[in-house]
């Protein structure tokens, strides 16, 4: 399970690095609440390509190592260590604008630049992470489980945002 602690350990030694990393799924949803909701086995970064060697150099001191996937990529891969902390890493690059191209240009997979400005708290630290209404946004196109309808209604009531998932 990754702790609070655990997670802003990792992001306050990339913020030391300079490099800016934007928390997502469960614990982005924690920091905009500016509470631990439930226990997250990992956490998900998306944070530039260009710093990932930075970023592995940096957990691979801390007993980091690839976790093989099916679906691990040059852009989605996951470093563990052996207590278990899984860190889910979503390598983007940035575009003049500052749109984060997710994997290749021919998926059409983007973090539009309004994804990047969410701001929250984890541990009682500021963070970055994915705005709440991009992870609403982000919970399409996919089944549902109890978790995320719980994650998407609590920031939907919030942030005064209209939940797409709500029975009528």
């Amino acid at each position: 399970m990754m702790r609070a602690s655990d997670i802003f350990d990792i992001y306050n030694q990339l913020t030391h690095l300079d490099i800016e990393i934007w928390l997502d799924g469960g614990w982005a949803v924690d920091a905009l609440l500016g509470e631990e909701t439930r226990q997250h086995e990992d956490v998900d970064i998306v944070i530039e390509q260009s710093h990932v060697p930075k970023l592995r150099t940096l957990l691979e001191t801390k007993g980091y190592r690839d976790v093989p996937r099916d679906d691990t990529s040059p852009w989605n891969f996951v470093l563990g260590d052996d207590a278990g902390h899984l860190v889910d890493v979503h390598a983007v690059v940035l575009d003049d604008k500052g749109n984060g191209q997710y994997g290749p240009l021919k998926n059409g997979i983007m973090y539009p630049v309004a994804s990047l400005t969410g701001s929250g708290v984890i541990a009682g630290h500021p963070v970055k992470c994915i705005s709440a209404e991009y992870l609403v946004k982000f919970h399409s196109g996919y089944e549902l489980d109890d978790t995320d309808r719980q994650d998407i209604f609590a920031l939907c009531k919030k942030f005064g945002i209209d939940n797409p998932f709500a029975l009528v």
